[in-house]
C-alpha cells in the first residue's frame, strides 16, 4: 500500500486538473452552442464532437506521439491533462446544454419581465438553476474521469495503475497488487458519490428556503 500512495496522489491530481479545466471548458462550449453567432456554434461543435467522438485513449496517443512531428513536444503529464480535460469538457458541455434547456420557460420569461436581458439574465437566473440540474450527471462524469485517469498509464504517467504494474513486475504478485488497486478505486468512488449526495441534499434545502 505505501508504494501505491504516490501513484494515487498523481491520479487524484490528474483528475482534479482535468475537472478544473474540463468543467469550465464544457460550460463555455455550451454557451457558445446556445449563441446566435454561427461561428461560435461551429467552433463549439468542432471541439465537442472531436472530444466525444474520439476515445480518451486515442486523444492521449494523438497528442503525445503525433504532436512531436509538428514540432510540439509535451510532457506525459501535460498531455494527459490536456486530453482528459478536452474529453471531460466535451461531455460536460452536453450536460450543461441539457441543464440550460431544462430550466422552465417561466423562469426565462420572469428574467425578461424583470429587465434582466441577455448575459445578465442568463448569469443571474438561468445559469444557477442549470448548474443545479446538471450536478448529478456532472458528478457521475467526475467519477468516470477519475477512473479514466488510469489510461494515462499508456504514456508513462506515474499514476496508480502505473505504480501497480511496476510493483507487480517486481514482485510477480499481480493478483494481490491489482486487487488492492481495485479496492482503492472502488472505495474512493463510493466516498465521492456519498459526498455528492450530501451536497445535493444541502443545495436542495437551501433552494427550498429561498
Amino acid at each position: 500500500m505505501p508504494n501505491l500512495v504516490p501513484g494515487l496522489m498523481i491520479s487524484l491530481q490528474l483528475t482534479g486538473l482535468a475537472l478544473f479545466f474540463g468543467f469550465p471548458l464544457g460550460l463555455l462550449f455550451a454557451v457558445m452552442a446556445a449563441s446566435k453567432l454561427v461561428p461560435l456554434q461551429w467552433i463549439s461543435f468542432f471541439f465537442v464532437e472531436i472530444g466525444r467522438g474520439l476515445p480518451a485513449l486515442v486523444l492521449l496517443y494523438l497528442l503525445y506521439f503525433s504532436l512531436p512531428d509538428a514540432g510540439i513536444t509535451l510532457t506525459s503529464m501535460t498531455t494527459a491533462i490536456i486530453a482528459l480535460s478536452w474529453n471531460t469538457g466535451a461531455y460536460a458541455s452536453e450536460y450543461f446544454r441539457a441543464g440550460i434547456a431544462a430550466v422552465p420557460l417561466g423562469q426565462k420569461e420572469a428574467a425578461l419581465t424583470s429587465g434582466l436581458r441577455g448575459w445578465t439574465g442568463f448569469r443571474l437566473i438561468i445559469l444557477p438553476q442549470a448548474l443545479r440540474i446538471s450536478t448529478p450527471p456532472l458528478a457521475g462524469l467526475a467519477v468516470l474521469v477519475f477512473q479514466g485517469s488510469a489510461l494515462a498509464f499508456v504514456i508513462a504517467v506515474p499514476e496508480l495503475m502505473s505504480k501497480a504494474f511496476e510493483i507487480g513486475s517486481i514482485t510477480f504478485e499481480y493478483l494481490s497488487v491489482y486487487t488492492l488497486t481495485a479496492v482503492i478505486y472502488g472505495t474512493l468512488t463510493l466516498i465521492f458519490l456519498g459526498a455528492v449526495r450530501v451536497l445535493e441534499q444541502r443545495l436542495g434545502r437551501h433552494l427550498q428556503r429561498n
